[in-house]
């Protein structure tokens, strides 16, 4: 079949266009029919001929971004072609002149559908957070097709393999969103394989030097791991070829991000590191016999190598909610190393791989399988119809509150199993028994023994809730509740109450306004919540009702003129120059930057406090709505959350190189307590690094101290220079910079 490429794009591009269609094909081959076939190639050349003059920033063709979103859908997540078609055309509605009525007449109700909800949502710059509004609009569409979801997914996965071309500061913007909801968002899909290259491709932005080093160092020791595989399997294998199945062993590195965490959360350096990674054992059975091979072949490794049996995790006889399968254990392997070993059978290996598709994919074929994805997704459809009027940024908090990773098991009184994110509360507990149970939960027992409802649950608790009408949500209830479903049901519970408390206050309103001969009406209501700052009407209600605004700031601030308010002719007030918050004193100097490339001198700007920026750290300078320019370190615990919701207030932020400009650091040291440990940490620094220390605390327990400082530097070169060289101190096992 002829495929047309409009005579406008050039030979070269032509070239590199067509290789691109033909691997899309190749990936969808087997799975089309001759209508599919039509329509994949009617989807391609529409989309070659509105992205004709667009070019991407690595300066290729712009069409070859959707046909590759295209592959990534059919060959790494296992769509098909109806994916495959709306993938090729997700940018042509907002990104060029072809319209969703034409993609509708062509190609149908559904895949018109689809592509709207890929579709940003225009002028949204008036609003908090325009990213919340677009999230929220992609993550609506699960309660039509999950398809939508799934495209954003390639979509953004190719985005951040290509992201090397943008400038470091979007790089940022765009590493934080994917961090803060898309790779959360693949876990629960159960798509690990693009979970985990989500936060390795996040951390190279964040964290690139530390990425590096990571990356170099399994390269070193690459030929290493591979060969203690071999010894580690060597007797196991006979075991296994008696079995007479099929089966493949891989070992496999651990991600670069969750070892880069191991070292953060254990304080040790990389070569204290055992278990680097995991040794994946997969089978080819019958599923009937798949739960009885993978323990069959548990007890052939653990005959060879001791287990440790805390570790055993048995997600064979219940699998997480995202539908994963798998048993892991770790064992003592030779030389004494902890080794992760996964065993599981090829068809939980693709479910493991490409989560939500490849559950479909053998659905039909388990016979009592508990249907994971349908259960969160009717979760999922609730809390969206809940939130769908609500705030955008509490939508796309609560909605992240769903997308946990750790789980716990509970039990009703009834024996039924119910699963929470880890460090949920007895309260979500009531909450997802019944709307009803939770807002009028007044007491909450685990095993028979009473406790609070903040009590966080553990696996095995079985948990009996009792009510009474006459208790209802609070405030306070939200600080401790962890559930998107509960957060959600008790603040639609407390904007009901605020609301009926609000028109008590509408009508002092009303009564104000006939006693000004005001006109009710949207102009002068606007005109009062933009003058005071409230934003929207149930607000200033709500706020009339509480005695927090006083309707006497009416005749103050406002005259009336043939029944609308106006504002009175005030003295204008001179502006006072406002204190930089957290600016350092005199002896620190103020540090210079470049702020979007231009001198920031003029600016009003400081450090943030949150992360201590040094010179020498990567950073970004964003704009606050009360406390001018703040700058952040790339790994600022805060970054994720801001750049993923606030990403319009970021800009590129670099070091202006400054001699006489100092930072405080601040530090935590571990080690082993013995006489004298506080005068040599203090001797290095101040006799042999002449470094000025602001504050230090020490405190032992049982042999090993935990110490606190806070440092004067120069840069992170000098910083790094402190931490190694107190690391040379044998008492001293780890030294970390921290965040507050």
């Amino acid at each position: 079949m002829e495929v047309k490429v409009s005579d406008s794009v050039a030979a070269a591009d032509k070239k590199l266009i067509m290789n691109a269609y033909r691997d899309l094909l190749k990936s969808v081959e087997a799975k089309m029919d001759d209508k599919d076939r039509v329509n994949i190639r009617l989807a391609f050349e529409m989309a070659v001929e509105a992205h004709r003059k667009q070019r991407r920033k690595s300066g290729e063709p712009y069409i070859l971004h959707p046909i590759e979103v295209a592959r990534i859908c059919s060959e790494e997540i296992g769509l098909g072609p109806t994916a495959v078609i709306s993938a090729l055309l997700h940018d042509v509605v907002e990104d060029t002149v072809i319209s969703l009525d034409e993609i509708r007449k062509t190609f149908g109700e559904r895949i018109a559908m689809i592509v709207d909800g890929l579709t940003k949502i225009e002028g949204l710059y008036d609003v908090q957070s325009p990213q919340a509004q677009n999230f929220r609009k992609i993550l609506m569409t699960l309660s039509q097709d999950v398809r939508v979801v799934l495209i954003k997914m390639a979509d953004r996965v190719h985005n951040m393999r290509t992201i090397g071309s943008m400038p470091k500061h979007k790089q940022l913007k765009i590493a934080s969103e994917t961090a803060f909801i898309y790779a959360p968002l693949a876990h629960r899909l159960g798509l690990y394989a693009m979970k985990t290259e989500f936060e390795d491709l996040c951390m190279k932005i964040t964290e690139s030097e530390r990425y590096l080093m990571i990356a170099t160092q399994l390269q070193e020791t690459k030929t290493s791991r591979n060969k203690y595989v071999d010894e580690f399997m060597e007797p196991i294998v006979k075991e296994l070829d008696e079995l007479k199945i099929k089966y493949r062993i891989s070992g496999r590195a651990k991600s670069i991000f969750s070892i880069s965490n191991k070292m953060k959360t254990k304080k040790v350096p990389f070569e204290e590191i055992y278990d680097l990674f995991a040794v994946r054992v997969i089978v080819d059975v019958p599923i009937p016999k798949e739960k009885i091979v993978c323990w069959q072949i548990y007890s052939i490794i653990t005959d060879f190598h001791r287990p440790i049996p805390e570790r055993l995790k048995d997600w064979v006889s219940i699998p997480k909610t995202n539908g994963y399968e798998s048993l892991h254990t770790t064992v003592v392997g030779p030389g004494g190393q902890f080794v992760e070993v996964q065993i599981r059978s090829e068809r939980m290996d693709e479910i493991a791989e490409r989560g939500f598709a490849a559950h479909w994919k053998y659905k039909k074929q388990m016979t009592n399988e508990t249907n994971v994805f349908n259960q969160w997704l009717s979760r999922m459809r609730e809390l969206l119809e809940s939130a769908a009027d609500g705030d955008a940024i509490d939508f796309l908090n609560d909605f992240r509150s769903n997308l946990f990773s750790e789980e716990v098991y509970v039990f009703t009184p009834k024996g039924e199993m119910k699963t929470f994110p880890k460090g949920a509360t007895a309260l979500d507990f009531a909450f997802e028994i019944h709307t009803e149970v939770g807002y009028h939960c007044a007491g909450i027992k685990i095993d028979g023994r009473q406790v609070p409802m903040s009590y966080e649950l553990k696996n095995g608790d079985r948990i009996e809730v009792t009510t009474n009408k006459s208790q209802k949500p609070s405030e306070n209830w939200l600080k401790f509740v962890k559930t998107g479903r509960a957060r959600s049901k008790i603040r639609n519970s407390l904007k009901e109450e605020r609301k009926k408390l609000g028109e008590l206050g509408k009508e002092a309103l009303v009564r104000k306004f006939k006693k000004l001969k005001a006109e009710l009406n949207s102009e002068n209501l606007d005109m009062i919540m933009r003058h005071f700052g409230f934003p929207n009407y149930p607000e200033l209600y709500y706020a009339i009702y509480m005695d927090e605004f006083s309707l006497d700031r009416l005749k103050e601030q406002f005259v009336v003129d043939k029944g609308l308010f106006q504002l009175r002719n005030q003295p204008e007030k001179k502006a006072t120059p406002r204190p930089i918050p957290g600016e350092t004193k005199k002896p620190l100097g103020k540090p210079k930057l470049l702020i979007n490339d231009e001198p920031a001198d003029q600016l009003v700007y400081s450090l943030a406090s949150c992360c201590k920026p040094v010179q020498g750290d990567e950073i970004f300078a964003y704009t606050t709505s009360t406390e001018g320019i703040k700058i952040h370190r790339n790994s600022c615990p805060n970054a994720e959350n801001m750049l993923s919701k606030y990403g319009y207030r970021v800009m590129r932020a670099d070091w202006s190189v400054s001699y006489n400009t100092s930072f405080v650091a601040d530090l935590v040291i571990n080690g082993v307590d013995d006489i004298g440990v506080v005068q040599r940490i203090t001797n290095i620094l101040t006799n042999r690094l002449r470094v000025n220390m602001r504050s230090i605390s020490m405190d032992g327990n049982d042999g090993y101290y935990e110490g606190k400082m806070s440092v004067v530097v120069n840069n992170t070169d000098q910083l790094n220079f402190i931490i190694k060289t107190l690391m040379e101190d044998d008492s001293v096992s780890s030294v970390t910079r921290v965040d507050d």
